[in-house]
């Protein structure tokens, strides 16, 4: 620590010998560059602070401590080698340093008494040793311990079961008797000597057993496996289903567009047309399709598949059916349960978590089964008893309500359709039936006849008529929204929306063809889209155009395929759409066609009250 006054007098130290007037004179010449410092600068002290850390070390080194599952600075040495030289001194008294100095021929033989181990050479025990501090030296050494890491490993935990049963005197005696019968059969086999044959027979069967077993044990793996696979073949189409929008949208508004996704067939159901169409509301990417045949003179068996986008190569579920297959309809809350017409007229209840082919429930001659074709199912809520019910209408004029009670069917006819009065003893063909989103009661049926008739579930009386298409009613559907609003299309090229309160058609579309079906948006209460027979898709939004689509699309070539049905995800912006050749279509709307409303004062505010202006214009 110096001062600034110290180091001035220290430059003025310096003598210079300098000639004035032909004589040498010593003096002090300051240099002219000098600083020039006050009192109060030449008494002030400057402190300078040494420490131990190397200012060139690193100190943004960082390393992960599983312990901690995060990252750690590190501690970084901050000693730097100056000087270092390995020396080599030994002692002079250790016996490798005697045998140095023999060979250098310091020293001679010692006698006993100058040997270090005789009683004259060992020194007194009271006086001290001296340490030789020239002879000696100290070593120290620091070691950078490493970091513990911990490793965990996680398993799934094994599978559970709860199984529960009821025991009575009979069951047990029933046990008892079994058990019996089995002991006294296992007493013959092993009295009759078994033949070669038996013995194949017997190699046979344990050789299936066994394979079945171990089937059973991988398809749950390889199931797996094949969904990874698929994922990874059609990779391209989920990023376009997850992320892609069509950017022309914003140059086209209010025009919008349908892009394709994924196509799923099934190789033997090439025969067959896509009579139905159904969504899984608990798993949005489940879909039943129906198959069967609108040829009425070339009727065969039919199928029952279900479709997974996570595996669009090969159907999840197979049921194959006797008869065609023309509607289904999935529960809503036991979405398991499935509600199938036949064209023989039968109905029939499937359960996706039994396993087998058949299904649980069946009606038959003897438990009310129809005379026609059924051609719409749909479940309604669970009665009194907390059985579950379904209904159905066929072209032989019935409606008819099924519950599921124990192991049958049971039946109950709710109302059976008018004559027609231009023909005797002719009563009215239904074709297609919906029931009402908020009146559980209240349903519409569609007739052959072109009319669409109101009912309620607890009377036989009709409460309404409309006299609605020329040609036989396809499809009729409430809207989710409003509860006045229905929609009906027919083979007369015509859509029509209808207030129910009123007989006259609210509003007309004509498509100019055709057309196959039609289906309700589930996120706005002025978008439909409809399925024609030259292969045209059809999206309207009534809030935006009401009098032309905002979108039409050839999905098929109208030379190979009609399309059949339609139906919109409950969830995601996507539909599908059937043709007759058994293929099933997927596609996704672009954002012009699912535009949602605004929200105010409840959820379904906005869609009626977009839908009532569009009623009184």
């Amino acid at each position: 620590m110096y001062s600034r006054s110290l180091l001035y007098v220290m430059l003025q130290d310096e003598e210079k010998t300098v000639e004035i007037g032909g004589g040498h004179i010593k003096g002090l010449i300051k240099p002219p560059d000098q600083l020039k410092l006050t009192e109060a600068e030449l008494k002030e002290k400057i402190t300078r602070v040494l420490n131990t850390q190397n200012p060139h070390a690193p100190d943004n080194i960082v390393r992960w401590t599983f312990k901690d599952r995060c990252f750690k600075p590190c501690v970084v040495d901050h000693m730097i080698h100056i000087f270092e030289l390995e020396g080599n001194l030994v002692y002079k008294n250790s016996d490798e340093g005697r045998r140095l100095m023999l060979k250098q021929g310091e020293v001679e033989e010692a006698g006993e008494e100058d040997r270090p181990d005789s009683a004259a050479s060992k020194p007194d025990k009271k006086e001290p040793k001296i340490t030789n501090i020239f002879n000696s030296c100290d070593r120290a050494t620091q070691t950078l311990h490493n970091p513990p890491r911990e490793i965990n490993c996680q398993t799934e935990p094994p599978p559970r079961s709860s199984f529960s049963a009821s025991a009575n005197q009979w069951e047990i005696y029933d046990a008892y008797v079994q058990e019996l019968q089995k002991q006294e059969k296992n007493k013959e086999k092993q009295k009759a000597a078994p033949s070669e044959k038996d013995e194949k027979s017997q190699k046979k069967m344990m050789l299936m057993e066994t394979q079945d077993i171990d089937l059973n044990k991988v398809s749950k793996a390889a199931k797996v496996l094949e969904r990874m696979v698929n994922l990874n073949i059609f990779d391209e189409i989920a990023q376009d289903f997850a992320y892609y929008e069509d950017p022309a949208d914003e140059f086209k508004f209010p025009k919008g567009t349908l892009l394709p996704l994924w196509k799923v067939k099934y190789d033997q159901a090439k025969k067959l047309s896509v009579t139905a169409l159904c969504w899984n509301n608990k798993y949005p990417d489940l879909f039943g399709v129906g198959m069967g045949s609108y040829n009425f003179c070339k009727q065969g068996s039919g199928m029952l598949l279900f479709y997974t986008y996570k595996n669009c190569s090969f159907p999840e579920y197979i049921y194959p059916t006797s008869s065609g297959v023309l509607c289904l309809d999935i529960h809503e809350e036991r979405t398991y349960l499935v509600a199938v017409g036949f064209y023989d007229g039968s109905v029939a209840v499937y359960n996706l978590k039994t396993e087998g082919k058949e299904p649980i429930y069946k009606s038959t001659a003897k438990t009310g089964k129809h005379t026609a074709p059924v051609w719409q199912v749909c479940w309604q809520n669970d009665d009194m008893d907390s059985n579950h019910n379904f209904y159905s209408v066929s072209s032989d004029g019935r409606v008819v309500s099924w519950t599921l009670v124990k192991n049958e069917l049971v039946f109950t006819d709710i109302i059976r359709l008018p004559v027609i009065p231009c023909v005797s003893n002719f009563t009215a063909c239904g074709t297609s039936m919906d029931f009402h989103k908020q009146i559980d009661y209240l349903f519409l049926v569609g007739t052959q006849e072109g009319k669409i008739y109101k009912c309620k579930t607890y009377s036989s009386k009709i409460l309404e008529t409309y006299d609605a298409h020329h040609m036989r009613v396809d499809t009729v559907k409430w809207n989710h929204f409003h509860p006045k609003v229905f929609i009906s299309c027919s083979s007369d090229w015509t859509i029509k929306m209808w207030d129910y309160t009123i007989n006259t058609p609210v509003l007309t579309f004509d498509l100019k063809e055709p057309i196959g079906d039609i289906a309700w948006s589930p996120y706005s209460s002025t978008v439909f889209a409809a399925v024609t027979t030259d292969g045209n898709v059809h999206v309207f939004d009534l809030n935006i155009n009401k009098y032309e689509a905002l979108c039409q699309q050839l999905v098929v070539d109208k030379k190979k395929a009609k399309l059949t049905h339609i139906a919109f995800n409950p969830i995601h912006p996507i539909i599908i759409v059937g043709d007759d050749r058994g293929n099933v279509s997927s596609f996704k709307l672009s954002p012009n066609l699912r535009k949602k409303p605004k929200k105010q004062k409840g959820p379904a505010f906005k869609n009626v009250k977009l839908l009532n202006q569009i009623i009184v214009s």
